[in-house]
């Protein structure tokens, strides 16, 4: 007899496919995978984009820095303002150099990461968020600015002075560099970060998450963190929290009126609105 051959026997009802058969037949399939794919795609593609505003925030850094290096002569004298400083070891030297050079790199290259960081997170915000930042951005350096300068002008030397006369009376005062830059540090860069206040509240305001009203209830408490916050980042000295404490405080309440005429124009807006519509 001859040799049969078998043939491969072809699929004539659903009931004979295997079960991924069944899924790659179904309507949505490709569909589904088409989204996995352009999902994957986007993420790839915006970890890309991440990286290239890393590295060019670290491009901008190194520059500073090496820039603030090179002029190291020239910035030294605003920085010791003329005190008598000692350092205890050639390691000190060091780190009193590496503090404050990376401070002040970090200070000059804080807008092209704030324009970095911009650019990486305007294509996933909503209008208005894109309006309010566009707008508030130039308003929040401004305000860093000043904090820092309030805290390098006024509370930094009254502070220093005070702590130095108040322990003259009973020692013999010697301060080291290091200690030094890192008081001077803990006077200027945390002055500029609580002036961005009036900025927050504004955000939160725009978002519909605070009110006016919501700050005026909470002020005993807002007054309290403020004060804690003040203790925190200044030296132990009554006078240098008190020089922070009364700033932050007129910047709370001014947030409150800068938050409630939000508010009022947002009324005024909505009303012309409903006018126009009926």
């Amino acid at each position: 007899m001859g040799q049969v051959k078998k043939q491969n026997r072809k699929i004539l009802s659903p009931l004979d496919k295997k079960p991924e058969d069944l899924d790659m037949d179904r309507p949505y399939y490709q569909i589904e995978k088409q989204e996995e794919g352009s999902n994957g795609e986007a993420l790839v593609e915006h970890l890309s984009d991440l990286r290239k505003q890393l590295i060019k925030s670290l491009v901008v850094f190194v520059l500073f820095l090496i820039l603030v290096f090179t002029t190291m002569n020239f910035w030294f004298p605003f920085v010791t303002k003329g005190n008598e400083l000692v350092v205890f070891g050639p390691f000190q030297i060091i780190k009193f150099y590496t503090s404050v050079c990376v401070t002040l790199a970090l200070g000059l290259s804080l807008p092209f990461f704030v324009h970095f960081i911009w650019q990486f997170v305007k294509p996933g915000l909503k209008s208005t968020e894109i309006r309010f930042l566009g707008l508030y951005s130039p308003a929040m350096f401004l305000l860093f600015i000043t904090g820092v300068a309030f805290g390098y002008f006024v509370v930094n030397p009254l502070s220093y002075h005070f702590l130095m006369n108040f322990g003259a009376m009973n020692f013999d005062v010697i301060v080291s560099a290091q200690e030094y830059v890192h008081f001077l540090i803990m006077t200027t860069v945390p002055l500029g970060l609580l002036f961005e206040l009036p900025i927050v509240a504004m955000f939160l305001a725009s978002i519909g998450v605070l009110t006016s009203e919501t700050m005026k209830k909470v002020r005993k408490w807002a007054y309290l963190v403020i004060a804690v916050l003040s203790a925190l980042i200044t030296p132990p000295d009554f006078i240098s929290q008190l020089m922070v404490l009364i700033p932050m405080a007129l910047l709370y309440e001014a947030s409150i009126y800068i938050v409630g005429r939000m508010e009022a124009r947002q009324e005024s807006a909505q009303q012309t609105e409903a006018v126009s519509t009926e």
